[in-house]
């Protein structure tokens, strides 16, 4: 069930990978959308801004926990394109371990100061009971979300990026039919919302840890190789932790950017999480994308074979660059059509000043959606080399580009300029991540050369001291 990135097309390769990983993001993106959608659509508007207002402070937690996993596994894709099975288990069993203390760790310190960061952000009056309920819940189900993330980045390390989909797509059914149980029957409102986003995801978790068990032999642990490794835990957290910091240090301007939309009323605020929700949806492909090339870059680098990375990083952007024609042109036509999945038609005078707010922020977050792709690209490629750390100085050009607009554009020119703020935070973190991933390249590229020098020096001196030692014995 594995797959070897090493030998092939590369565009072949990214693509034949990123399809399954794409549909696998598809399914984890129905998770909140879905939720948004039925709030919206079952509990009203001021129901769908309490969803909302949550977003960015879910994304600095929920992200954390999803970057802090996806670095995990890149050790263990390098190790599988080393064929070095009995480290890549060591590393398995030790992300198991920080895995479980990240997760006790952060369910108790979130779930404590949750109320606080809402006042803090200025949420809505109106809204806060409703909007506590339900990222209260969600922060409760974070062992849920490292279980699931931690076990299908090791499968797609694995090079198998079909499985975690399958899990997901049962899961992402099994939440519809409870967000409308919840809501709809047992009346629990946003918290039925929350409560069918974690269940579903412990059954995903649940199912990947199934079938890691019964189908990857590789992955057999041996009672040697379970051993907690200082080293092995340090290496993993060197890899681990900035993917983790980079998705909360972005989401530190998120939240400087959601307070200041909350300061214009929950009608922005509905407007805001309707439009964001569908532009991560949309954005899924680069999702995939990224991931799809941490994998190959990983087990690339871990075979020796450094001449395939620039290829794959080109080939993989232009891949983004068609998807963003077609995802600008269907939101042009389609905008306000997409926008009425989130929205009770039965808003009455509010309907067509919602529709026209979302159909602004998405078309603004796609006319951009080119920066996004190499953001995903250009990262995911940078942290599957091996330099991780570059990932937070991307996210905090990020942080502070969302920061300016949410602190001066947004108070000073309204909803039209927070808009804009994602597609500024692109922008900004590709002035950086483009040159910082050819000089990744260039330094793999030296450390081999410089590698093989000493190889050949040695091998040098072996053989004059063998010709040395024979010409005494003659």
């Amino acid at each position: 069930m594995t797959k070897d990135l090493t030998t092939g097309s590369p565009m072949k390769l990214i693509l034949g990978f990123a399809v399954p990983t794409l549909f696998g993001m598809l399914f984890q993106q129905l998770y909140s959308m879905v939720d948004t959608m039925i709030v919206g659509k079952l509990l009203g508007a001021q129901a769908l801004a309490a969803v909302g207002a949550t977003g960015s402070i879910s994304f600095l937690i929920i992200g954390f926990c999803i970057g802090v996993c996806s670095g995990f596994a890149i050790p263990v894709a390098r190790e599988m394109g080393a064929k070095e099975h009995s480290a890549m288990r060591r590393y398995v069993a030790n992300a198991a371990y920080l895995s479980v203390l990240f997760a006790l760790v952060m369910t108790v310190a979130t779930c404590a100061l949750c109320r606080g960061i809402l006042t803090a952000m200025h949420t809505p009056a109106d809204i806060f009971a409703d909007a506590y309920r339900y990222i209260f819940i969600i922060f409760a189900g974070i062992p849920a979300t490292y279980l699931y993330n931690l076990l299908a980045g090791v499968i797609r390390s694995l090079g198998d990026s079909r499985t975690p989909v399958y899990f997901l797509a049962l899961s992402s059914l099994l939440n519809i039919a409870l967000d409308v149980a919840l809501i709809l029957w047992a009346r629990m409102g946003v918290a039925g919302a929350a409560v069918a986003t974690v269940a579903s995801q412990t059954v995903s978790g649940l199912a990947c840890l199934w079938y890691v068990r019964r189908r990857f032999p590789v992955l057999r642990i041996t009672r040697q190789e379970r051993g907690l490794d200082g080293k092995l835990c340090r290496d993993l957290c060197v890899m681990g932790v900035p993917m983790g910091l980079q998705y909360s240090v972005t989401a530190i301007g998120a939240i400087v950017l959601q307070s200041a939309v909350n300061g214009l009323g929950s009608l922005y605020v509905a407007a805001t999480a309707a439009g964001s929700k569908l532009g991560g949806f949309l954005a899924c492909p680069y999702d995939a994308m990224g991931a799809a090339m941490a994998t190959y870059c990983g087990q690339n680098v871990g075979a020796g074979k450094l001449d395939r990375l620039g290829r794959g990083v080109r080939d993989c952007s232009a891949l983004g660059f068609g998807y963003w024609l077609v995802a600008y042109g269907a939101m042009l036509a389609f905008a306000p059509a997409c926008a009425m999945l989130f929205i009770d038609a039965g808003e009455g005078e509010q309907l067509a000043t919602l529709v026209a707010l979302v159909s602004q922020y998405v078309r603004a977050s796609t006319a951009f959606f080119f920066p996004l792709a190499l953001v995903n690209i250009v990262r995911f490629s940078i942290q599957g080399m091996g330099y991780s750390v570059l990932a937070i100085l991307s996210g905090a050009l990020e942080m502070v580009a969302r920061m300016v607009v949410g602190r001066w554009f947004v108070p000073a020119f309204g909803y039209g300029a927070a808009c804009f703020a994602s597609p500024a935070a692109w922008v900004c973190a590709d002035i950086f991540l483009l040159p910082a991933c050819a000089l990744c390249i260039r330094r793999l590229r030296r450390g081999r050369e410089n590698y093989r020098r000493y190889e050949r020096r040695r091998s040098l001196r072996v053989l004059h001291r063998t010709k040395h030692t024979h010409d005494k014995i003659a």
